[in-house]
């Protein structure tokens, strides 16, 4: 709590101050341009590898990067992806996926998974990927095991975004676009799902800008 209390005076006098301006702007609302969506993992920084100020990302974080289909949960994931898309128009809904999650290893191992009951309900959510992994990448293992395992939940959370009502509408009116990436927690690459390639590629070579 130390380290916490004394981030917390830095803040005031460092970076506040600096800021006052953007913060004054903020207190009178936001408008975010993206609704963004990834694990609770303590290694995720949406901020900082996107390098985005306070305001620009409206930042929902579980478990996984789960998004239950509409109806499917009582969790708030629903309310934040309607807030987001009716109340605040954002313009595009990324979620992002990381290597070497710990959620997607106890759903690749529900045996391990037996002390968090809890943990086990909520990756439910992502049995769609479990059965995928099974039937279609039985020949792999280890980490190239578990990086399937989170870039086809990405793809399979944001065919549930599509369940949400507000983001069927977004999509059908064309103002909203969904984004799948995956995050490599060693090298700090984003690599993003084309689905003309039907593959993730890296955004940070230049010949793949921002799709």
């Amino acid at each position: 709590m130390q380290k916490l209390v004394q981030g917390i005076h830095r803040f005031q006098a460092d970076i506040f101050s600096d800021k006052q301006e953007l913060f004054a702007h903020l207190a009178r609302g936001q408008r975010p341009q993206a609704l963004f969506i990834t694990c609770a993992d303590s290694r995720i920084n949406p901020n900082l590898i996107t390098m985005t100020e306070p305001g620009e990302l409206f930042i929902v974080r579980n478990v996984g990067n789960l998004v239950p289909p509409f109806g499917a949960s009582d969790g708030g994931e629903a309310a934040a992806v309607e807030y987001a898309v009716e109340a605040l128009r954002v313009e595009d809904i990324i979620v992002c996926g990381h290597t070497g999650c710990g959620a997607m290893q106890g759903l690749l191992a529900p045996a391990t998974l037996v002390a968090m009951p809890s943990v086990a309900d909520w990756l439910r959510h992502a049995e769609a990927t479990r059965r995928i992994i099974d039937q279609r990448y039985s020949q792999l293992g280890g980490d190239e095991r578990l990086t399937a395992a989170a870039e086809e939940n990405v793809l399979d959370q944001i065919e549930n975004l599509r369940t949400h009502p507000a983001v069927a509408a977004g999509l059908k009116a064309g103002r909203l676009k969904l984004h799948g990436w995956m995050y490599k927690i060693a090298t700090g690459q984003i690599f993003a799902y084309e689905p003309q390639r039907g593959q993730f590629v890296d955004l940070t070579q230049p010949e793949n800008p921002t799709p």
